[in-house]
């Protein structure tokens, strides 16, 4: 804890104490010797103020309704235009922000305090909001980062800081993706940009790997025809025609204690990737035993000799 100690100076609060008794005094005054000009000016003073505040507010209207109003027609080019969500939505929000601060600051000049100093303010409290904010700061640059160089774009399905998801829109400082089981995850920008994308949906084709433990006993001639014609009966799997991808393959990919790992490799248009993994476990799963092959598992036998 950080404790700081200020002294005041008696002769600055003498200054600052005659300083009011003497308008003070001056007030009194000039209420006892003119009260009717007293009273005129003060009622001049509260109009020409009132009629300020009045003007102020309906500047902040008419400037409030006008910024929804250009939100909505960026909203509505960009749609139109098929841009991109997440420029489309940074910019929207950019923009937003920058119309508000310059509403706000036009509604202070309109009461009559000097923008000027305001500005200057602003500035100072803006580089020193900037230093307490630095975390957002970098969230900022992150976005443009993320605009400039597009590691994805909405709609992609995407694995980063731990999370996997359909994204949905890039702001000034975060992006927003929703899960499979339909959570919306927030990411900083800034820690985004400087780790890792695993973005599934930037190759139109995936490959998919399906690993099958059986038996030794396994004749493996057979149990990869098996295979290969199970992988080939789906019309979702491609083939060598295809840009990228290659034909279906079966193999023996390692031989353990216990089992002998079939592999089965086949590629697929990245749409499909989920709906057709789990089609082709559950069409080996209860295909492969009707033709006589056995899922094996790991165990071991003991025999006791009496």
């Amino acid at each position: 804890m950080i404790f700081l100690q200020t002294t005041i100076d008696p002769e600055m609060v003498i200054n600052v104490n005659d300083s009011i008794k003497a308008a003070t005094d001056s007030l009194i005054t000039q209420v006892k010797e003119n009260p009717g000009t007293f009273m005129q000016d003060l009622l001049q003073s509260a109009i020409d103020f009132g009629l300020k505040l009045l003007a102020a507010i309906v500047i902040y209207i008419i400037g409030a309704w006008l910024i929804k109003r250009i939100k909505k027609g960026l909203t509505r080019l960009f749609a139109k235009r098929n841009t991109e969500t997440t420029l489309s939505t940074f910019i929207v929000s950019l923009v937003s922000i920058t119309l508000t601060i310059l509403l706000i600051v036009i509604t202070i000049g309109t009461l009559g305090i000097n923008t000027t100093s305001l500005a200057a303010l602003l500035a100072a409290g803006g580089m020193a909001i900037g230093m307490a904010l630095s975390g957002a700061v970098s969230n900022f640059a992150g976005g443009l980062m993320i605009l400039v160089f597009k590691p994805f774009k909405a709609g992609d399905f995407i694995n980063a800081q731990g999370y996997s998801g359909t994204v949905k829109g890039v702001s000034i400082v975060n992006t927003k993706i929703v899960t499979p089981d339909n959570r919306e995850i927030i990411i900083p920008n800034g820690a985004l940009s400087n780790g890792n994308i695993d973005n599934y949906s930037a190759r139109p084709i995936r490959r998919l790997d399906i690993e099958l433990n059986m038996a030794y006993e396994t004749d493996a001639d057979k149990c990869i025809a098996a295979i290969l014609s199970i992988l080939s009966s789906d019309q979702r799997v491609l083939d060598s025609k295809t840009e990228g991808a290659s034909d279906p393959i079966s193999v023996i990919s390692s031989m353990n204690d216990s089992t002998v790992t079939f592999l089965a490799r086949v590629w697929i248009n990245s749409s499909d990737y989920w709906q057709v993994k789990f089609d082709l476990n559950k069409t080996l799963f209860t295909e492969l035993p009707k033709q006589g092959f056995t899922f094996e598992y790991p165990h071991m036998n003991i025999t006791i000799d009496n």
